[in-house]
């Protein structure tokens, strides 16, 4: 009866024993899931953030007048906005320029056409609604030369603009523009910047970079946001030295901001580096991508989970970054106080894709050498085309006050 007694304990204590450890098996079974769950999540967000954006669809073609030379497109904040636009398109037009707005009504707006559809053309309704503007160098109607900047990676194309003779003066052969354009676009973006340098006796070059449709492909093909692609321009700036540059001003636009200051900071060249003109700039990677993910409904721990795995080498599987991406490297505010080249912001108060504070936080930071024109309406990179004359003004006083253009050197 005692060895009895004494079993029925260590029974029931093995019982709690195997009971206890299925528990926590099972709790970390759980974690595990959860983890692993989180991290593919992670990873997801993270890949989005540095595989090339491929351009989509963001507006319908409803109606097309070919008589009257006009469209119809449904209503968007973009689709709406003053000024002259382009559009992607399939079909027997790849790209049309668009005029004012005639009538916005309801769901749709009526715009002009700048561009002759005829009634054999046919496009698709899906389109995207674009600020380039100008789509092909030749469309600008200057002279221009196609050249080639030999890069790590390979060669990467680039157009050259020489810059006008004035009445007064030759053009400024010492000065060049290297225009730098955003991330999932092309060099084409920049097109619009070239007319006002080239006036103001500026030469242009307006480069590619690794991963652009036309140029080289890194290992792994991803974005770093501009942390290496910055390298590839670097290159465009030493063509231009070679070519008889001794003074650069960096025209960035969007991503294009992030790889001019990086360039200000890093570059072989920066001694000759007058000048920095940003349009609609990326100043800090963490709160752009912070406010699309808000934007998107991702929750904030997982979004922050995805920005660490982008600089851990070990998540690269995940992630799609072959290269650990570092935030602070790209954070121009940390590094506001290492700034020495004079910079112009140009950014609009209804730019819901990089928001304008960042640009504001670095002017306030940096009074002495960062001058910011803030618009009121205008979008992403949309500011050439809501107010072209503004834009191009404010571009031209800052140019002649530092003796960057023709102006400006006679008046030296």
């Amino acid at each position: 009866m005692m060895a009895s007694r004494r079993a029925a304990p260590d029974v029931a204590r093995q019982g709690t024993v195997i009971a206890l450890r299925g528990t926590v098996v099972a709790l970390a079974t759980a974690f595990v899931s959860a983890t692993g769950l989180l991290a593919l999540l992670a990873g997801g967000v993270a890949r989005r953030v540095v595989t090339p954006s491929a351009r989509v669809p963001d507006t319908t073609i409803i109606d097309v007048d070919t008589a009257a030379q006009t469209i119809t497109l449904s209503r968007s904040d973009d689709t709406v906005l003053p000024g002259r636009y382009g559009l992607f398109t399939t079909g027997t037009q790849s790209y049309i320029k668009l005029g004012t707005v005639l009538s916005a009504r309801g769901e749709t707006v009526t715009r002009k056409l700048l561009t002759q559809i005829d009634e054999s053309d046919s496009l698709a309704s899906a389109a995207g609604f674009s600020g380039w503007y100008f789509s092909d160098p030749a469309e600008l109607h200057l002279p221009f030369e196609r050249a080639d900047v030999g890069t790590a990676l390979g060669v990467c194309p680039a157009w050259v603009f020489p810059g006008a003779a004035s009445e007064d003066a030759a053009p400024t052969e010492d000065v060049w523009a290297v225009h730098i354009h955003g991330r999932g676009t092309t060099r084409a973006e920049t097109l619009r910047g070239v007319p006002l340098f080239h006036a103001a006796g500026i030469t242009s070059i307006l480069a590619s970079y690794r991963n652009d449709p036309d140029a080289p492909r890194s290992r792994g093909g991803t974005s770093a946001l501009g942390a290496t692609e910055w390298r590839d321009v670097d290159r465009a700036i030493g063509y231009a030295r070679r070519a008889g540059a001794r003074r650069i001003v960096l025209v960035g636009w969007s991503m294009g901001g992030a790889i001019a200051m990086q360039l200000a900071v890093n570059s072989a060249h920066r001694d000759l580096i007058g000048g920095v003109v940003l349009d609609s700039p990326v100043v800090d990677w963490r709160q752009v991508l912070s406010h699309h993910a808000a934007l998107s409904g991702i929750p904030r721990p997982l979004t922050r989970v995805a920005l660490d795995a982008l600089t851990r080498r070990w998540a690269s599987p995940l992630t799609g970054a072959v290269d650990p991406i570092s935030w602070d490297r790209l954070d121009v505010l940390a590094q506001a106080r290492d700034l020495v080249t004079p910079t112009l912001i140009l950014h609009s108060d209804g730019d819901d894709f990089v928001p304008a504070q960042a640009s504001r936080d670095l002017r306030d930071l940096r009074p002495d050498l960062i001058e910011l024109e803030e618009f009121e309406g205008a979008r992403h990179t949309k500011l050439w085309n809501y107010d072209e004359e503004r834009w191009t003004s404010r571009i031209r006083e800052w140019l002649d006050a530092r003796g960057l253009s023709v102006a400006g050197a006679a008046g030296s």
